[in-house]
């Protein structure tokens, strides 16, 4: 999610708090880290340059005398609205020609940063720390009472422990699991005395209705929640199943449980940062290929994950 659009401002505080600039549907997740102090929404399209709407909300931050931006995306009008701000130290990654509008540009060792979040941290760290990064994992919030609503209001029950299922991958099928494979995990689970509840946005609904079929304790919940409500939901699993997605690692910072399937991906690059989550990935000779789709179409870095492989890091 950061590499997309999020610009971090460090207020000149004393307890060093940290504003986000982001767009509107991230603004309710920012919210539940317990980190930030403010979530600001940029209301700007991505790909979307709309000069003056950027002058006019960095004019409008100016008051509040920020000493750092970060700016994680790598393009040029990314970086306007901290300039506008006039924000002393403005930092990001060399990138589209961003000289004066940055001016703390960072040159990108991606040998010695090898993993996307070590990427981001390190902008963070003054240039003599970036070789000795260490990364905290991230937690969010829970809203008890929002889970309660949600219990009541979805007719959900937690009497048999529940496993949570994320299928959908937005990156492309290369990185998804066979949906086959997700309906009978959740069936063997069922069997063994669990629930299951499906995750995901209205886009993975028809998968979740595949997995769900007529079972009463397989609940389709793909499109039927917001994001902040996912993680309360998740919350209250024991157990989560998922494909290398956003969703991962926000199954992540709950504190969950989470088996992590990874196919054309590589773990070692965007791992699920938890001390709770387990990795399936099979290292096959083509993997990682980073693929949307597989070249070989057969996808065996996916096929060769068995619904026996998941079980035993459930039961």
């Amino acid at each position: 999610m950061a590499q997309a659009l999020f610009i971090t401002l460090k207020l000149h505080y004393p307890n060093s708090e940290i504003d986000v600039l982001a767009p509107s549907w991230s603004v309710p997740l920012i919210s539940r880290m317990p980190e930030v102090n403010q979530a600001i929404e940029l209301p700007i399209g991505h790909k979307q340059l709309k000069l003056i709407s950027r002058y006019q909300l960095g004019k409008s931050l100016r008051n509040r005398h920020y000493s750092l931006a970060i700016v994680t995306p790598r393009s040029f009008k990314s970086a306007l609205v901290p300039f506008f701000a006039g924000v002393k130290t403005r930092r990001g990654y060399r990138g589209e020609m961003r000289y004066g509008v940055l001016n703390d540009i960072r040159y990108l060792d991606k040998s010695l940063l090898t993993q996307t979040v070590q990427r981001y941290v390190a902008l963070g760290l003054e240039k003599s720390s970036s070789a000795k990064i260490k990364i905290p994992f991230p937690r969010l919030t829970i809203d008890t009472h929002n889970q309660q609503r949600l219990l009541s209001n979805l007719a959900l029950d937690t009497n048999r422990p529940v496993i949570g299922l994320m299928p959908g991958a937005e990156y492309g099928p290369a990185k998804q699991w066979p949906i086959d494979y997700y309906q009978k995990l959740a069936t063997e689970l069922v069997t063994n005395g669990k629930q299951i509840w499906v995750f995901g946005s209205a886009k993975e609904n028809s998968l979740g209705e595949e997995i769900a079929g007529s079972n009463e304790n397989i609940i389709n919940l793909c499109g039927k929640t917001e994001l902040v409500d996912v993680i309360d939901l998740i919350a209250l699993t024991s157990h989560v199943v998922t494909n290398d997605s956003g969703l991962m690692h926000v199954a992540c910072a709950t504190g969950r449980k989470v088996i992590a399937i990874y196919g054309s991906s590589d773990p070692k690059y965007t791992p699920p940062l938890s001390e709770s989550a387990k990795i399936l990935y099979k290292n096959l000779e083509c993997s990682p290929c980073f693929e949307r789709t597989c070249k070989y179409r057969h996808t065996d870095c996916l096929k060769k994950i068995s619904v026996q492989d998941v079980m035993g890091q459930i039961c």
